[in-house]
């Protein structure tokens, strides 16, 4: 019996519909179908599911992101067409299997005894034989042996001219043909169970059973009734967030357009919440000890929650999903990092928003995220390589191996607490922050790092302000807030000339005051300057900042910093005496800034910085940090100081009836193909007629796969069978 891929023919019914259901019920549309879905499933798991429509713009683009979001590509399984489809396979499948399923049992029952002799002849495997023994006795042995090696037989007598004959009929390999059931059978199942499991039936009730779904924000508990779903719903997978010290039982499931929101039957509280990390600072286990409340029977069972360890409870499924801030309160404080200003603090709840005012700018500081644990590698990334001490054989051999072998060595290091956030304008635009809460050293200079980017899919660019010999930011910013003093810088001017230039020569002093005064200017953005093209030209006084914009320009106008310097130098000296005049405006400008940082301590109260190396290499750090806050877009960075970490757990709430059906399908599946794939169906005939005092035997062999193996059954059979 072969299978026919054709569908069922309704001879009776007009052909338009027959053919509609013989398309339905053949087998090549259900291989298409299966094709289809196939490729539907390489599509969601490429593109992440289920995320925020931004990301997908940020990813695509405005066009293709509104393309595929029509398609339903983000949300591909539970899609109307990727559902619509699961149903024609069910359809498909089920109606091959009820069209083939009655020949093949009808196939099973036959032995096919009623063979002819002349048909025996046309079989590829073949044989003739005499035997000493008579019919009866040869077709008995026969039947006999071939019992003993696993076939079933079955014995015909016919009369023929030469007298009494048989034939023996004999089969093996009958799984082969159930192999085909149960394989069909389980795709049934599986999508039985993708359809039970999936967001059908969610989708059922905003259908027929007048949810709608939910749009809007606010807290779960004034949300109305038409957006939730009872706890009786048969199946759903939803979002649980529970913070440490609370209970939560209403799940959000996430739909195209909103959510759903789903009541459980039990509430899950977070008594605490565990993470550990590996060395580079990954997660490497997260678990949740957690406490169910059971609302009919008011029953409380303690669980244990981890990645793949699910806890159960009345039929749902709780995992493990992953982690994140509960609330956790952060203090800042404000410093003034980009002009003068007086620092204060200010508290919030990560998550939460404080209305700031700047004058009659009114700014909006949103806590985006607070990370106790940062981990970077801190290894030297040295580019140059001397030929001379190349090791060849050293070479080859380091990088030879296992695939995740590296010859760079990585130097990790845990960098300690940041903090995210964002300050947004009247018009809505932001700037998102990331601040570091302890300084870190590179090279050779202890600095703070203050980040900054415009969008979302920017990396971060940050400034480094280097830390006093108190690690703390006191000392930049105090030297910040002298710059933006002009009596200060006067002063600093003043001095610096006086220690410069030796006792009686007043006209070079003169001219050193002039010319320390106006370096000051235009570093302190006192006095403008419009640049011209090419400014950057000069003795790499403007410098590539890392305020600058993303695509590295600078702004139009340098307002302050080693760029107005360098603008200046471009737009009034010659070009073949700017080099020498940025080396003296530099020197000058170095010994100022350091009698400006003298004031700033005196001003405070301070002892003078001595002059050694430590204090040199914060100035060089500082006037680099000074010229980038020109570029930096706030007044004010905001420091971490303390904060009070909360942890909270997010769970994955499940219940899936298809499970069962799915997992059942699948062995199924695994038992149709190995039987397709590795039995052989085998069908043995025997004819047997007198002759003589003996028999004439013809022997022939049918399989459904013609193998070296088949060529060697046929070859022990004849050997077995006829060699008497």
């Amino acid at each position: 019996m072969t299978v026919s891929t054709q569908g069922l023919e309704l001879r009776s019914a007009p052909r338009r519909l027959s053919d509609w259901v013989e398309l339905l019920s053949s087998m090549r549309f259900a291989v298409s179908l299966l094709t289809v879905i196939c490729i539907a499933s390489v599509i969601g798991t490429v593109v992440k599911q289920n995320e925020p429509y931004n990301n997908y713009v940020n990813q695509f683009g405005p066009f293709w992101a509104d393309v595929f979001a029509a398609a339903n590509l983000y949300t591909v399984y539970s899609a109307w067409w990727f559902l619509l489809i699961l149903a024609f396979l069910v359809v498909s499948t089920s109606l091959c299997i009820a069209r083939n399923t009655p020949k093949i049992l009808a196939d099973l029952k036959a032995y096919k005894e009623n063979i002819r002799e002349q048909s025996l002849k046309a079989f590829p495997h073949k044989a003739q034989g005499e035997l000493a023994e008579a019919p009866e006795a040869a077709a008995n042995r026969m039947g006999q042996a071939l019992l003993g090696s696993g076939w079933k037989v079955r014995l015909q007598s016919r009369e023929t001219p030469q007298g009494t004959g048989w034939m023996l009929a004999a089969k093996a390999g009958a799984a082969n043909k159930w192999g085909y059931i149960a394989a069909h059978s389980a795709i049934v199942m599986v999508c039985i169970g993708g359809l039970l499991d999936g967001d059908l039936m969610v989708r059922a009730q905003t259908w027929f059973n007048g949810k709608q779904v939910y749009q809007g924000g606010g807290l779960i508990a004034d949300v109305p009734e038409q957006y939730r779903l009872s706890t009786a719903n048969p199946t759903f997978r939803g979002n649980l967030l529970v913070t440490e010290g609370t209970a939560s039982s209403t799940a959000i499931l996430t739909q195209p357009g909103g959510v759903l929101l789903q009541e459980l039957p039990f509430s899950v509280e977070l008594k605490k919440f565990i993470v550990e990390y590996y060395d580079t600072g990954m997660p490497r286990l997260f678990a949740s000890e957690i406490v169910i409340h059971d609302r009919d029977t008011g029953e409380q069972k303690n669980a244990r929650v981890e990645v793949n360890h699910p806890a159960f409870h009345r039929g749902v499924a709780i995992y493990q999903s992953s982690f994140d801030d509960g609330g956790s309160r952060v203090k800042l404080k404000a410093v003034p990092i980009n002009g003068p200003g007086k620092p204060f603090e200010v508290e919030g709840t990560i998550g939460g928003s404080t209305e700031l005012s700047n004058g009659d700018q009114k700014l909006s500081l949103e806590f985006t995220s607070l990370r106790v644990i940062n981990v970077e590698n801190f290894a030297a990334t040295g580019s140059g390589a001397d030929v001379r001490k190349v090791d060849l054989r050293e070479s080859i051999e380091s990088r030879l191996g296992a695939a995740h072998k590296t010859v760079t060595e990585k130097t990790l290091r845990n960098v300690g607490p940041s903090v995210t956030y964002k300050l947004r304008d009247a018009a809505g635009q932001a700037v998102e922050y990331h601040n570091y809460m302890l300084p870190m050293e590179l090279d050779g200079q202890r600095v703070y790092l203050l980040g900054l980017r415009e969008t979302p899919q920017d990396s971060f660019r940050y400034l480094r302000v280097p830390a006093d010999e108190n690690d703390s930011l006191d000392g930049f910013v105090r030297l910040r807030a002298a710059l933006s003093d002009p009596a200060l810088r006067a002063e600093a001017v003043r001095r610096y000339a006086a220690q410069s230039v030796e006792p009686g020569r007043a006209d070079l002093e003169q001219a050193l005051v002039a010319s320390a005064s106006r370096a000051l200017a235009l570093f302190s953005g006192a006095e403008r300057v419009t640049p011209v093209a090419d400014a950057g030209a000069t003795n790499g006084l403007n410098r590539a900042s890392a305020m600058k914009g993303a695509d590295g320009s600078a702004p139009r106008e340098a307002s302050g910093g080693l760029q107005a310097v360098a603008a200046f130098l471009q737009a009034n000296v010659p070009e073949a005496e700017r080099e020498r005049a940025s080396d003296v405006l530099v020197r000058i400008l170095n010994g100022t800034l350091f009698e400006l940082l003298q004031l700033s301590r005196e001003k405070a109260g301070l002892a003078p910085l001595a002059r050694d190396e430590p204090a040199q290499r914060f100035m060089t750090q500082a006037v680099i940090s000074l010229s980038d806050t020109f570029f930096y877009p706030a007044p004010m960075a905001f420091e971490l100081t303390d904060f009070t970490h909360v942890q909270a757990s997010v769970f994955q709430v499940a219940r899936a009836p298809g499970k069962t059906v799915v997992y059942l399908g699948c062995l199924l599946l695994i038992i149709g193909v190995f039987a397709m794939l590795y039995v052989r169906e085998r069908r043995l005939w025997v004819w047997l007629t007198p002759s003589g005092q003996g028999a004439q035997a013809s022997m022939a062999l049918s399989t459904n796969r013609k193998t070296l193996d088949a060529d060697r059954e046929f070859d022990q059979l004849k050997t077995q069978l006829l060699s008497r």
